[in-house]
């Protein structure tokens, strides 16, 4: 699915920007607020995979206050600020954000800090693959995962429920993936071992779906597979 953002920001040219810019590399807005309160209300029940947070908020609650809530939740967040003084620094070092975009800021230099921080925050998390497909940014756990297919300099990622054409190598996706639950059967070809249904001479099968096994990818197949 595309990655998905909530905005906590009032300043509606500000809000505007980013929506602008983060829609032009694939990202999704599922909605903004003005208000730390219904911000939190919000985020609750969209359940957004990234926020993006302004550090000073009108109203009771701060930005920063948002972010403990965000802590708590484990949703990851970056601050937006112009605050650089020594207090507000000191009451940030109990939150941890993905990191800061300072304002005023470009559209190239919002999507490269969004851009940079996010892909680093879905490699610290094993559990999920983070890709751009159709223009469109995806975060996959990798559960969901069956096998993944070369395809000249790009891949396709399959699922369950249909596929991603990927503009990246087999080689460089599987940087990205849990080493011991994929497997690289064929040059071709990278599996998810726990949706091996049974394996064969020169085949396995991921249920219905047959994939081809090479000779050299058995051996450690069949390790992983114990």
């Amino acid at each position: 699915m595309p990655v998905r953002i909530y905005i906590v920001e009032d300043e509606p040219l500000i809000v505007a920007t980013i929506e602008t810019a983060l829609k032009k590399s694939g990202y999704v807005m599922v909605g903004d607020s003005d208000q730390a309160a219904e911000a939190l209300r919000e985020i609750k029940l969209f359940q957004p995979d990234l926020v993006l947070v302004d550090i000073r908020l009108e109203g009771e609650k701060s930005g920063i206050e948002v972010a403990l809530e965000l802590d708590k939740l484990k949703i990851p967040y970056f601050y937006l600020t112009s605050q650089t003084d020594p207090d507000t620094v000191e009451k940030v070092k109990n939150t941890h954000p993905l990191g800061y975009i300072v304002k005023p800021f470009t559209e190239a230099g919002l999507r490269s800090s969004v851009e940079v921080g996010w892909n680093n925050y879905g490699k610290s998390s094993p559990e999920y693959l983070v890709f751009t497909s159709e223009g469109m940014k995806h975060r996959l756990n990798q559960e969901q995962i069956l096998y993944l297919k070369a395809f000249d300099n790009y891949c396709y990622v399959y699922t369950e429920t249909g596929h991603y054409l990927v503009p990246k190598t087999l080689k460089h996706l599987s940087t990205q993936l849990n080493p011991e639950r994929f497997c690289k059967i064929h040059r071709s070809y990278l599996v998810n071992t726990s949706r091996i249904s049974s394996v064969g001479n020169t085949s396995v099968w991921l249920g219905e779906t047959e994939i081809p096994l090479a000779r050299g990818g058995k051996e450690e197949l069949l390790d992983k597979l114990k």
